[in-house]
């Protein structure tokens, strides 16, 4: 959720001012819902709003429900039962609070993204219907505290609702044919940061991958520039078996949340026997973490479809998910 919250401040800095804005933030829930609890949502004075807290049933109400908290300025609760109104899903507790963030806070969350840092968003409130200047949302970076809005006198309640954000995940690609293009793409829509790496050799410009956060021309030996996390994924797809093999080598010792490469079965294997020739050393554990050929067997044909099986890949192992069809799964969706 992190990439949302980014997204939020974002739009927030573009405005400068203009026009206020309210955030609203589900803060507890009863039953099943189509987002969990800890998604946010920026509306605006004009009704333009960014993100959204369902799949479009509840954001109406939200905005109607808003109004008192332009026109007033204190936080107020809301709840919405989609049980009776939609027959699916359970009952929301939303918190919606004026956003005004001091520039300081904003400068503190720039960096905290930037950084890679893990925070914390503090969400005190009250009951439905309550309205008061004591609820509110405090952001926490490392030791220090910044209210989302500083003319308020936020204090702890009761009912405390508190949600750790991890760094943005990010994905690093490293090629440049027409297939990584589309993998660029469709990654920067789900909010992924996406770094793009090509030889110096290719022909690709970063106007080509225009979604992502940074493009570079690197050669092997040249990776340690870009830091590889535990919230990074690596898709080695130069479409060159010797630059392959180049890459794989520089990265034998890094822990990237996932490690694919694209190709046939025989190819990884070529691939894997070459790295052992020419890296006697590398680690087992490093060979049996690449998933090759990567992604998962959805029947993909075209460039996007193979992003798509790519990305659906890296989403189950890095949540640590078997895949299976919804229809089968036994129990609720989400984990309680």
């Amino acid at each position: 959720m992190t990439h949302e919250l980014k997204q939020i401040f974002k739009s927030f800095e573009q405005q400068g001012g203009e026009q206020k804005a309210v955030l609203a933030s589900v803060v507890a829930l009863e039953g099943s819902s189509y987002r969990r609890p800890g998604v946010r949502m920026l509306l605006w004075e004009d009704g333009h709003m960014i993100g959204a807290v369902s799949g479009g049933c509840v954001e109406k109400e939200i905005q109607r429900q808003a109004e008192q908290v332009f026109t007033e300025g204190f936080p107020k609760m809301m709840s919405y039962d989609g049980r009776y109104r939609l027959g699916c899903e359970g009952l929301l507790f939303i918190l919606l609070e004026p956003f005004k963030p001091a520039k300081e806070t904003i400068e503190s969350f720039k960096n905290a993204v930037i950084e890679r840092k893990t925070f914390e968003l503090i969400s005190n409130y009250g009951d439905v219907e309550n309205q008061s200047e004591k609820m509110g949302t405090i952001i926490k970076i490392d030791s220090s505290e910044f209210p989302l809005d500083p003319s308020l006198q936020v204090k702890e309640t009761q009912q405390v609702f508190r949600q750790s954000f991890e760094p943005c995940f990010r994905i690093v690609i490293l090629g440049g044919e027409h297939d990584a293009v589309s993998l660029c793409q469709v990654a920067a829509n789900m909010g992924w940061e996406v770094h793009v790496v090509t030889h110096p050799t290719d022909d690709k410009t970063s106007e080509h991958f225009h979604p992502a956060e940074s493009f570079h021309q690197l050669l092997p030996e040249e990776l340690d520039e870009i830091t590889l996390d535990p919230q990074t994924a690596v898709v080695l797809m130069t479409h060159s078996f010797a630059r392959d093999l180049n890459y794989l080598a520089h990265l034998r010792s890094t822990n990237p949340a996932y490690l694919g490469i694209l190709g046939p079965k025989k190819r990884r294997e070529k691939l894997m026997d070459a790295l052992i020739e020419q890296e006697p050393e590398v680690k087992t554990d490093f060979l049996d973490a690449i998933y090759g050929p990567a992604g998962l067997d959805l029947g993909a044909e075209t460039p996007q479809e193979i992003a798509i099986s790519i990305l659906s890949e890296i989403l189950a192992v890095t949540r640590e998910k078997r895949v299976i069809s919804l229809r089968d799964k036994k129990g609720n969706i989400h984990s309680l």
